[in-house]
């Protein structure tokens, strides 16, 4: 119920989605309702953005901000990673970006002057790729937003949260299942006493509907409460998932640097992200002088020869054009999870550093609102247990 299905299944009803931000909200929240559909999708993947906003308000943005990000991403790494991509492709794309922009002049120009270009902005290419990437360190954060990245990547692949779920909290979901199946059984004893002493059918039913609420709330207390130890006479109490930040710290640190905050999400986020034109322009802007250093000597005629607005619009242009190769290699998975082993690190550090009750909170937080449906979920099955019961047991009292 919580996990599965990863997508919505179900029916479409007409004009359900119509009337559905009318219904109740608790209504609202049943997976498939606001869709128009009625059916079922696990708690945690049809809440994936939601979530996904939570983690970053309650945890990540606790943890690190978009600058600790990208600095442990080792941007002189990043540099290096590009040059040694960008280098041999330097003859062919600017070829390229000539003949498609600027056909003309690139023609006109002699072929010596054009190998010279060539040359140059390969000599220039470390230093113009440093300048780049520490243009992006100086305004990362109005150009990165880890909590949009997030809700993005958590709705494009709802997976993602359900397996952070599954690691992160394994221990604790197997023991909410054993804690559910003793204490259920335990609750049953007395259900059955009074069973036997009233002889009422719609007894079972009823009681059945308690028993499934009450064992899921108290699995979830269980986990939960209390996030700070507590002392009761000669015991120590806490909340399982408290007793785990630990271990579960380097779980969450590993899913999210191998899944979420990758260098390979932070490279597509700054090209195509909502800040990805204030992105372009300003790397853009950056670039536009290594234009001018790529003609070298020959700078001041080829502006007279060509023109100076014209030679300005092919500065701006070739600059436009050389922002995407040049921030391309961000976006390798492979060097992308080369990397990931730094954001692992920072995540579980400053997971481990949390209150206790921060750290429970930031997982509770994220299905609190929810926690309703999973004890409705015991409670209708505690019913459906009751009537399985009651039609069982008369059966074979007829028989």
């Amino acid at each position: 119920m919580l996990f599965s299905p990863i997508h919505f299944h179900g029916i479409t009803v007409p004009g359900l989605k119509q009337i559905a931000g009318s219904l109740p909200r608790k209504v609202q929240e049943i997976p498939g309702i606001l869709r128009g559909g009625i059916g079922w999708q696990g708690i945690v993947p049809a809440r994936a953005a939601k979530m996904g906003s939570i983690a970053v308000d309650r945890a990540l943005s606790q943890m690190a901000t978009a600058r600790d990000f990208y600095e442990r991403l080792e941007p002189e790494k990043i540099a290096a990673h590009i040059v040694d991509v960008f280098r041999p492709e330097i003859p062919l794309l600017v070829d390229e970006i000539m003949w498609r922009e600027h056909p003309r002049f690139w023609r006109d120009l002699p072929r010596p002057l054009r190998t010279v270009v060539i040359q140059r902005v390969q000599d220039r290419l470390p230093d113009v790729v440093r300048d780049v990437t520490v243009e992006i360190g100086n305004h990362i954060d109005q150009i990165f937003d880890p909590k949009i990245m997030v809700i993005e990547n958590f709705e494009k692949d709802p997976s993602i949260i359900v397996r952070i779920f599954k690691d992160f909290g394994a221990r604790e979901l197997r023991m909410m299942v054993v804690f559910g199946a003793v204490f259920g059984f335990l609750l049953g004893i007395p259900v059955a006493i009074v069973d036997q002493a009233f002889h009422l059918w719609w007894l079972l039913p009823i009681l059945g509907v308690l028993v499934g609420w009450t064992t899921n709330l108290l699995g979830m207390l269980l986990i939960f409460q209390p996030a700070e130890p507590k002392r009761i006479g000669p015991f120590k109490i806490q909340a399982l998932f408290a007793q785990r930040q630990w271990q579960a710290s380097d779980v969450y640190g590993k899913h999210i640097a191998k899944d979420v905050i990758t260098l390979e999400h932070i490279g597509d986020h700054l090209l195509n992200g909502p800040s990805g034109d204030r992105t372009r322009q300003m790397l853009a802007a950056a670039l536009e002088p290594a234009v001018d250093a790529a003609v070298g000597p020959a700078y001041g005629a080829v502006r007279v020869a060509v023109g100076t607005r014209k030679f300005d619009a092919i500065r701006s242009s070739v600059a436009e054009q050389a922002v995407e190769y040049t921030l391309t290699p961000m976006r390798d998975a492979a060097f992308s999870q080369q990397q990931s082993c730094n954001i692992r690190r920072l995540i579980a550090e400053r997971c481990r550093a949390l209150p206790p009750k921060t750290f429970v909170e930031m997982m509770r937080a994220a299905i609190k609102e929810d926690e309703w449906l999973l004890y409705a979920h015991g409670a209708i099955m505690g019913l459906a247990g009751g009537f399985l019961h009651v039609a069982v047991f008369e059966w074979w009292n007829v028989l």
